[in-house]
C-alpha cells in the first residue's frame, strides 16, 4: 500500500485547454449548501445565499427515496403474501420475481433518464422523479391485487432511475477534486436510508402493512412540492446534449464507458464491487439465520450497523482520504477492506466475530464515490448524465445476476445438497471478486484525464 501514497502525483489528472466559458451561475462551489460546505471545504468569495437550497434537496432527494425504499421493505412480503391467501412458498417465489424486475428497470432506465437529463436538465427529471415516486407508492398502497402491485413496484423501479441524475446534478455543482466528498455525501444518504428505512417501516407496518406505502408518498410528493420552489437548474443550455436511442440504451450506454482505457477499466471495478454487494443484499439473513441462529430482531440491529459505518465511512471519511491521499488510494484501500470483511464474514464461526468484521467490510464505502469522481472528469458537461446513468446501469445488471449467483452457491454449501459444506463461499467469492478488481483498479487509475470542469 505504501506505493498509492507516493503515487499520488503519478495519477493527477492531465488538464485540457478549455474551448468554453464556464457556466457563471451554477458551475460554481456556491452552489453547495452549509452543511455540504463542512464536507466538501470552505465556501469561495461571493456566494450566493439564495442558492444554497439546491444541493441539500439533492441530499434529500436521495436521502428520501432510499428511505421510502427502506420503509416497504420489510411489509412487501407480508402484502404479497396477503395476496396469495397466505402461501409463504409463492410469496417468496414472488418477491424474487419483484426485486428482480426492479433490477431490470433500473438497468435499462439509468441510461435512458440519464441522457434526456442531459437534454432537457437535470431539473425536470429530479421533479418528474419525485412526483412519479409519491404517485406509484399511492398506488401500492391502495392496490386492490397483485398484479397492480406489480406494475407499481415496475413504475417504482423505472422512477428510481433517476438517482444517476442526481449524482450528475452533483458534478454539475462541484468542482473536480470536491467530487469524491460530493458523491460521498450521496453514499451518506444511502446509508441513512439503510438504516432508518426498515426500523420505521417495521413500525408502521406493525399498525397496517400498506401505512409505510403511504408515509413514503408523502414524503416523496411533499420532497417534490418543495424542490418546484427550490430547485435550480444546473446545466446551462448550451451545455446541453442531443439525445439519441443509440447511446441511451443499456448497450449502447456502455459505448461511453467503453471510450477510454480508464473509464473501461474503473466500470469494470464497479461491476466486480456491484457484484460482491450482491452477497449481502441476497445471502446475509439466509447465512446469520443458518449459522449463528440470530433473530430477526438480530439481523435488523447488525444491518442497521452496516448503515452506520456507511454513513461515517461516506460523509465523514471520504473527504480528508482523497484530500490527503488521492481517490486512487480510497479505491484500492476500500476494495482491500471489503475483500477482508467478507473474508472474516465467511471465516467466522461465532456471531461475535461476525460483527468485528463489519466495520471491514464498511471500508468499500470508500471505492464508490472515488471511481465515480474520477470517472466523472473523464466527461464533459453535456455527458455527466449519461456517465451516471451508464454506471447506475451496471449496478441493475449486478441486481439482475447477482442473487442468481450467490443465492445457488449458498444453496450448493450447505444442507444435503451441499457439494463442499462450506456455508462461508458467497461471501468468499465476493472477496475474490474485490480481489480480482484491485489489479484492474490499480492499472485504471494510474493516469486519469480530465474534462475541463
Amino acid at each position: 500500500m505504501a506505493d498509492l501514497h507516493t503515487s499520488k502525483e503519478e495519477q493527477e489528472p492531465e488538464q485540457i485547454p478549455a474551448n468554453e466559458e464556464p457556466n457563471p451561475e451554477l458551475n460554481q462551489p456556491e452552489m453547495l449548501d452549509i452543511a455540504a460546505e463542512q464536507q466538501l471545504g470552505e465556501p469561495v468569495a461571493g456566494t450566493k445565499p439564495a442558492r444554497a437550497p439546491a444541493a441539500t434537496f439533492i441530499f434529500f432527494t436521495v436521502l428520501l427515496d432510499m428511505l421510502a425504499l427502506g420503509m416497504i421493505a420489510p411489509v412487501l412480503p407480508r402484502l404479497i403474501e396477503s395476496f396469495l391467501n397466505g402461501d409463504a412458498s409463492a410469496a417468496s417465489k414472488m418477491l424474487g420475481l419483484f426485486g428482480t424486475t426492479f433490477a431490470a428497470m433500473q438497468f435499462f432506465f439509468s441510461p435512458i433518464l440519464g441522457s434526456l437529463s442531459d437534454r432537457y436538465g437535470r431539473r425536470p427529471i429530479v421533479l418528474l422523479s419525485n412526483f412519479g415516486l409519491g404517485a406509484d407508492y399511492l398506488m401500492m398502497a391502495w392496490a386492490p391485487a397483485l398484479p397492480w402491485l406489480f406494475v407499481g413496484r415496475v413504475i417504482s423501479g423505472l422512477t428510481a432511475s433517476s438517482i444517476p441524475t442526481a449524482m450528475a446534478y452533483m458534478a454539475d455543482v462541484t468542482p473536480h477534486e470536491k467530487r469524491a466528498a460530493a458523491f460521498g455525501m450521496l453514499s451518506a444518504a444511502f446509508g441513512v436510508g439503510f438504516v432508518l428505512g426498515p426500523a420505521m417501516g417495521g413500525l408502521l407496518g406493525g399498525v397496517n402493512p400498506r401505512l409505510p406505502f403511504l408515509v413514503a408518498a408523502c414524503l416523496s410528493l411533499v420532497n417534490g412540492m418543495y424542490g418546484t420552489f427550490v430547485l435550480p437548474e444546473s446545466l446551462a443550455k448550451e451545455h446541453r446534449n442531443s439525445f439519441s436511442w443509440k447511446r441511451a440504451n443499456p448497450i449502447g450506454s456502455l459505448g461511453l464507458l467503453a471510450r477510454s482505457k480508464s473509464l473501461m477499466l474503473l466500470s469494470a471495478v464497479l461491476i466486480f464491487g456491484y457484484l460482491a454487494q450482491q452477497s449481502l443484499m441476497n445471502v446475509y439473513v439466509l447465512y446469520t439465520g443458518y449459522r449463528y441462529h440470530w433473530s430477526v430482531q438480530t439481523i435488523g440491529i447488525s444491518l442497521g450497523v452496516v448503515g452506520v459505518f456507511t454513513i461515517i465511512y461516506s460523509g465523514f471519511v471520504v473527504r480528508p482520504l482523497t484530500k490527503k491521499f488521492g481517490e486512487r488510494f480510497c479505491i484500492l484501500f476500500g476494495l482491500l477492506g471489503g475483500a477482508v470483511g467478507y473474508t472474516c464474514f465467511g471465516l467466522s464461526k461465532t456471531g461475535m466475530l461476525f460483527w468485528f468484521a463489519i466495520p471491514f467490510l464498511n471500508l468499500m464505502s470508500l471505492t464508490w464515490p472515488s471511481a465515480q469522481a474520477l470517472m466523472s472528469k473523464s466527461a464533459s458537461k453535456s455527458e455527466q448524465g449519461h456517465l451516471q446513468g451508464a454506471i447506475n446501469g451496471l449496478r441493475g445488471a449486478a441486481g439482475i445476476v447477482g442473487p442468481q449467483i450467490f443465492t445457488w452457491i449458498f444453496a450448493y454449501s450447505v444442507g444435503e445438497r451441499a457439494v463442499v459444506n462450506l456455508p462461508g463461499s458467497p461471501f468468499y467469492t465476493a472477496a475474490l471478486m474485490l480481489l480480482i478488481a484491485v489489479p484492474i483498479g490499480i492499472i485504471a487509475t494510474r493516469k486519469v484525464v480530465a474534462i475541463p470542469a
